[in-house]
């Protein structure tokens, strides 16, 4: 929405003396769903796109992060991609510089299976000389298998929840440099519509750090319903917590086919519930997929869309609020606090705004 204002009133007006009349001429934004592409967004919210700074975590080729750095990085000032393989991450760079010849990319190693590196990698961006618009967290532990991390913690979990959750406290002073008139900073959490198929998240400490295998937990999609969960609880305990410095949102990017359906593990539990055919492609009689591009619009969406701006801590779909889809602990206020200290302990320091 554009504001414009002279000074007179109108009473003044016909004496020609200055006066005071508001005039609010509104841009129409078109409205988004379920076929929009990230690039579309993108164009629609230029002006809020233009100038930005924006790290994505997880940008591996062919998949939604990488989609949604190529998207933005045709507009924005930087964009700033991650990956835990440095040969991989280069080849993202690369086909985004190709694709966006004038687009400011910038290639981040960052580790989400351990917290030393986590560490190491926000000092990297921490040095930065410029703010941070937005930080969205894309990157899953996608194995499908249980493992612990070098920190003795349950992977899913680790790389999902705790390594964003500790990467958004160390680069909060970034986050917040970039806070002006007309811009709040955004995180945005990739989330699943798995966190309305499950029984919710077990709020305990053993479970959530390192469940035992062979419980309840460690099934395949349960852990991968309580990782996503947390992601939800995640943006809205932001929102508790930041006292509007910080928009949080998270979201359902929809039913996609990408690299991470290739993986033998997450392929096998996809054909069980009958996601995937016996031949590993997509069941398009159960379920309505999208696009890559179109899977990364809401991504998008959260990040700029000014229509969000007073639903901080929503869960959305189709870019659009969907907060009535999520079950009763993900909407309780003290799940969200519950976390919010069970993981300080987790990685062993506050996170206070």
């Amino acid at each position: 929405m554009l504001l414009c204002r002279t000074h007179k009133s109108a009473t003044q007006l016909s004496s020609g003396h200055s006066y005071l009349l508001q005039c609010k001429m509104s841009s129409a934004l078109p409205t988004f769903g379920f076929s929009t592409t990230a690039e579309e967004v993108v164009d629609a919210l230029a002006s809020e796109v233009t100038g930005k700074n924006v790290l994505i975590t997880g940008t591996s080729l062919n998949g939604l992060g990488f989609e949604t750095a190529r998207a933005i990085a045709k507009r924005a000032n930087l964009v700033i991609i991650t990956g835990h393989n440095a040969p991989r991450l280069q080849l993202s760079a690369d086909a985004i510089s190709k694709d966006q010849p004038k687009a400011n990319v910038r290639a981040l190693v960052l580790d989400l299976s351990s917290l030393a590196a986590v560490r190491k990698a926000a000092a990297v961006v921490n040095a930065y000389s410029e703010p941070l618009h937005v930080l969205i967290h894309n990157a899953a532990d996608t194995n499908g298998v249980y493992t612990l991390t070098v920190d003795g913690f349950e992977s899913q979990m680790a790389v999902d929840h705790f390594s964003p959750f500790l990467f958004t406290k160390l680069l909060l002073p970034k986050l917040l440099a970039s806070t002006s008139a007309s811009w709040v900073p955004r995180v945005v959490a990739v989330s699943s519509e798995a966190v309305y198929m499950g029984p919710g998240i077990d709020l305990s400490l053993p479970s959530l750090a390192k469940p035992a295998p062979g419980s309840p937990q460690m099934e395949y999609f349960v852990r991968y319903h309580e990782a996503k969960s947390a992601n939800v609880l995640f943006a809205k305990g932001i929102t508790q917590r930041s006292g509007g410095k910080i928009r949080a949102y998270s979201l359902h990017p929809g039913t996609i086919f990408t690299n991470v359906h290739e993986k033998e593990a997450n392929a096998a539990m996809l054909k069980s519930v009958g996601a995937l055919t016996e031949d590993g492609k997509p069941n398009t009689e159960i379920f309505k997929w999208k696009s890559i591009p179109q899977g990364a619009a809401t991504t998008v969406i959260a990040a700029f869309d000014p229509r969000l701006s007073d639903k901080s801590g929503s869960f959305l779909i189709d870019g659009v609020e969907a907060n009535d889809k999520l079950t009763p602990i993900l909407t309780d206020p003290a799940s969200a606090v519950r976390l919010w200290k069970l993981t300080e302990e987790v990685i062993g320091e506050e996170f206070d705004f």
